[in-house]
């Protein structure tokens, strides 16, 4: 017996089980897409991460301030640079109605300068969270909170001051970054 598409899909929405797998299927698959993006990220694959971010993509990250898709592929590739043997582990992931939050904590070298501080070759854990939001296989938007005191202080004491300096009495904030095309 053969069904048509059309059949199907009302067997689907008349059948909380059947709806369910679907769900989770499209949740597994978004999972997958925002976890590539991190993994690009690591490779150090910025074709990749383009091709993973839908063009009108927006990153709401620390520094307050919206980045574009070239912009936050700019943030990442200087902030890759900055961090020797990147890793990366994904300990919490949660998947919702295209939206996929995900606890992480990085473990670096800090071998170049990064958010206005020079290289330490310190190591450091920087720890936090994102939520990207998946759209046709695309990401559109992330929201990351990142412990940055925690990375800070790794990095040293002057590291800390300078950016307390810079940023809580001075005011500054940090230039938005420019995507290198490699």
């Amino acid at each position: 017996m053969t069904m048509c598409s059309h059949c199907i899909l009302q067997l689907m929405r008349d059948n909380p089980t059947l709806r369910g797998m679907t769900s989770q299927t499209q949740n597994d698959q978004d999972t997958q897409t925002a976890l590539s993006v991190s993994r690009a990220i690591l490779a150090g694959d910025w074709a990749t991460l383009d091709g993973l971010l839908a063009p009108e993509f927006v990153y709401h990250g620390d520094l307050g301030t919206p980045y574009s898709r070239d912009e936050y592929i700019g943030f990442m590739q200087g902030m890759k640079g900055a961090m020797s043997d990147m890793t990366m582990d994904f300990t919490h992931t949660v998947a919702e109605n295209g939206l996929v939050s995900v606890r992480f904590v990085t473990h670096a070298r800090h071998t170049g300068a990064f958010m206005g501080a020079p290289a330490t070759n310190k190591p450091v854990e920087i720890r936090g969270i994102f939520v990207r939001r998946i759209q046709d296989g695309k990401v559109v938007e992330e929201f990351q909170a990142t412990d940055l005191l925690w990375m800070m202080t790794q990095m040293g004491a002057g590291t800390l001051f300078g950016y307390w300096i810079g940023v809580g009495v001075l005011h500054k904030s940090a230039a938005i970054p420019a995507r290198i095309d490699v």
